[in-house]
């Protein structure tokens, strides 16, 4: 790779610029990565920790040579709101569901170490035409799909509210410039939350109790709440339903780690290798997980903002991870999170989870998918079907019994085993995609 940009570094910029640098990469992944706990009731405080951790992880695991922070995945959104349902019908609280989602995202983060060991063994190139575009594209539209109900129940919380947030994300991210156009969720969020705020329609009781310093991490949202007092078959079918999920942030991580060293002029790829980043990523998500916070992923914003500064110095994605965890421990600061309108959350998310469902459609096109074969549209077709019908099915879920426990699957996790076997199995796989990770896959795939 060649990048002819100057490229600038913390000892040419001066400590003052770095810290700035450092702020603004903190903006950069900030309105995403706390969206994610605002949707699914996960604590903020503890999402801020582990994403500040995860990254100063990854950046030890891959010798500090990538510009790469970690934030928070949408990707097992429908995964943790599965896991709810089936806690609640179960008998449990969603509180007690999301700690079971969690044990299911620890695993899914375990399944990183496996690939990152195979990517070692044989080479990351060969491992990738087992997850062609025809699954990851598919996958990826089928969790936007899933996902879109949520947006509108809240966006019925308040109209009005929800088409500011619309409004100002459509706005900044088609006209803006600059800084203005990186973060066009975080401005939406605030724009709403700002209008809700002078309209008399946001609780602030919650802050004003709040204290200002606090731990980030409770005791009963962990993983450890549940020894002694699990239920086995929940606890089974929450693996099940979100393990699978992993197979296309997986390939999310490799569309970053490639659009990262497009960006920079380095193939990260091969040195440090892919199967350090696969273990920086999977460990940063298992722990996160374990500590009742959310599957960390590489973010794309971060990336843009490399792009725009010229930047490359892993210094200042360090200084954001540091910025992170230090507003961890603000109960105050959470609160203020915590507070903000439905209305609010749904008017960006009805975006976000469209533009999921949109990078899908792209990663299969920008990819040149053959649906004059009649193996790609089945596999297409039988992804779709299956995670969005068993999904919207009266049972919501495929249920079993082994022994005396109950397993459920969500129609994504049977769409994304059945879309990986079929692939494997059915004549005329294209491998081409797997050959070298480029530019146009890891623009495909984006963040989410």
């Amino acid at each position: 790779m060649k990048n002819d940009e100057p490229i600038y570094n913390a000892k040419t910029l001066g400590t003052g610029k770095v810290l700035v640098l450092g702020l603004q990469h903190l903006f950069a992944m900030f309105g995403a990565t706390v969206l994610v706990p605002i949707l699914t009731g996960l604590s903020v405080s503890a999402t801020l920790l582990f994403a500040g951790l995860a990254t100063l992880f990854m950046h030890f695991i891959t010798g500090r040579k990538i510009p790469v922070f970690l934030g928070s995945s949408f990707a097992f959104l429908g995964g943790y709101f599965a896991v709810k349902e089936m806690a609640v019908k179960a008998g449990l609280t969603e509180q007690q569901g999301l700690v079971y989602a969690s044990v299911g995202i620890a695993c899914a983060g375990l399944l990183y170490l496996i690939l990152a060991l195979i990517c070692k063994a044989i080479g990351a190139h060969k491992v990738m035409r087992f997850f062609p575009p025809v699954v990851t594209g598919p996958i990826i539209i089928a969790i936007g799909l899933n996902l879109a109900p949520s947006a509108i129940n809240n966006c019925s919380q308040n109209w009005w509210i929800a088409l500011v947030a619309i409004v100002v994300v459509v706005v900044a991210n088609i006209w803006g410039k600059g800084m203005i156009k990186i973060i066009p969720i975080l401005l939406g969020v605030l724009a709403s939350y700002l209008v809700a705020a002078l309209t008399g329609q946001v609780d602030f009781s919650a802050v004003k109790d709040a204290a200002w310093i606090g731990l980030p991490v409770a005791a009963e949202n962990t993983v450890f709440s549940l020894v002694g007092n699990v239920q086995g078959g929940l606890l089974v079918s929450s693996i099940i339903t979100i393990v699978p999920i992993a197979f296309a942030t997986m390939m999310e991580h490799v569309g970053d780690i490639s659009a990262i060293s497009g960006t920079v002029g380095k193939d990260f790829i091969d040195n440090p290798g892919l199967h350090r980043t696969l273990i920086g990523d999977g460990i940063g998500t298992t722990i996160a997980a374990l500590f009742g916070a959310p599957a960390n992923t590489t973010y794309g914003e971060n990336t843009g903002v490399l792009a725009l500064t010229k930047v490359y110095d892993p210094l200042v994605i360090e200084l954001a991870a540091i910025y992170a965890v230090v507003l961890s421990f603000c109960p105050k600061f959470a609160a203020i999170i915590t507070a903000m309108p439905a209305a609010t959350i749904g008017g960006v998310s009805i975006i976000l989870y469209g533009m999921i469902s949109a990078i899908g459609v792209r990663n299969v096109v920008e990819n040149s998918v053959d649906f004059q074969q009649s193996r790609n549209i089945i596999i297409a077709a039988l992804i779709l079907g299956l995670a969005i019908g068993i999904s919207y099915s009266k049972a919501g879920a495929i249920a079993f019994n082994i022994g005396s426990v109950t397993i459920s699957l969500t129609g994504l996790a049977v769409a994304s085993l059945v879309g990986i076997i079929l692939n494997a199995i059915l004549p005329g796989r294209d491998d081409r995609h797997a050959e070298k990770p480029n530019d146009k896959l890891s623009a495909s795939l984006g963040k989410y």
